[in-house]
């Protein structure tokens, strides 16, 4: 090799260190995030685990794989006849049926009154790799079905995301509310929920103001924002993202950073009821940071 090219591969190489070296690297509880996202979404609780959603009418719902059940489970994992849920109001009362094997932390039931996800920890029935909880939303209760050897676990090709951006991790500010309002956002089952809403996060892009309602979840500290940006329905996931941020420290100052940006659970099953974006949150820009669209998806 002549001198002049070896000269030129070092320099090539010398620059290329450079710019390794320059790069700056996300920061470590990017990897942590991933990996608890990873898991939210493929693990044996995710998101791909769902195999159905059924809303209960009031008075008695027989369910099970049977066709004669008034609610027809899909998965094959679980008996012809499951139980019946007895709906009054907003409260359900599960009663097996003969023959199941239906447990509850690993105890066998055969009546009781159960528990819905309005509260931290609802009522799970258990039976091999499927399980059944109630979920509230709005004024209706449904079943939610969840099977660990769910096709769309199996079939999970893991999630996606840009290259870490440090431009995209936005020193912003908190400005509260005069008085606490109620966030109300449609999701996608047609129902409107609710949402405590104290305030808004402040920040700027490329030289101009922006805001994002927040809301609170129910047993949550950090901010929960849905927004939706000029990516939606091209690099990511069409109906917007989530995010959550940290409340203010004394000073008023916020961390947002998008690259901590993920797509909703919609956008892995059709079993899910995601909220979506309230309309101030729609913001007039594309966040090429946090999480791409699923690469298959309902």
């Amino acid at each position: 090799m002549n001198a002049l090219r070896f000269s030129g591969l070092l320099t090539a190489l010398g620059l290329a260190l450079l710019g390794c070296a320059s790069r700056p690297k996300p920061p470590s509880n990017w990897a942590v995030w991933k990996a608890k996202r990873l898991e939210s979404v493929g693990g044996t609780n995710g998101w791909t685990t769902l195999v159905g959603l059924h809303w209960l009418t009031a008075g008695t719902n027989t369910t099970g794989t049977a066709a004669t059940n008034q609610i027809v489970f899909a998965t094959p994992n679980l008996p012809a006849a499951f139980g019946t849920f007895v709906r009054t109001g907003l409260q359900a009362r599960f009663v097996a049926a003969p023959g199941a094997d239906i447990r509850v932390a690993g105890r066998p039931v055969r009546e009781l009154e159960l528990v819905t996800d309005a509260e931290e920890k609802p009522t799970r029935l258990e039976f091999g790799t499927a399980s059944v909880i109630v979920i509230q939303r709005a004024d209706r209760l449904g079943l939610r079905v969840r099977d660990t050897r769910a096709p769309a676990r199996r079939a999970f090709h893991g999630l996606r995301s840009f290259p870490y951006d440090p431009a995209w991790r936005l020193t912003g500010r908190f400005e509260p509310f005069a008085e606490p309002r109620t966030l109300r956002v449609p999701n996608v089952v047609g129902l409107t929920e609710e949402f405590a809403s104290p305030g808004a996060l402040v920040f700027e892009v490329a030289g101009q103001n922006h805001r994002l309602d927040v809301a609170v979840e129910r047993g949550e500290t950090d901010y929960f924002v849905m927004f939706h940006d000029r990516t939606a329905g091209d690099t990511t996931y069409g109906a917007g993202r989530f995010l959550y941020v940290k409340p203010p420290g004394p000073d008023g100052t916020v961390t947002i950073d998008f690259n901590l940006a993920y797509t909703p659970p919609c956008g892995f099953t059709r079993f899910a009821t995601c909220p979506l974006p309230p309309r101030q949150n729609r913001l007039p820009f594309a966040i090429r940071a946090g999480e791409l669209k699923p690469i298959a998806h309902p």
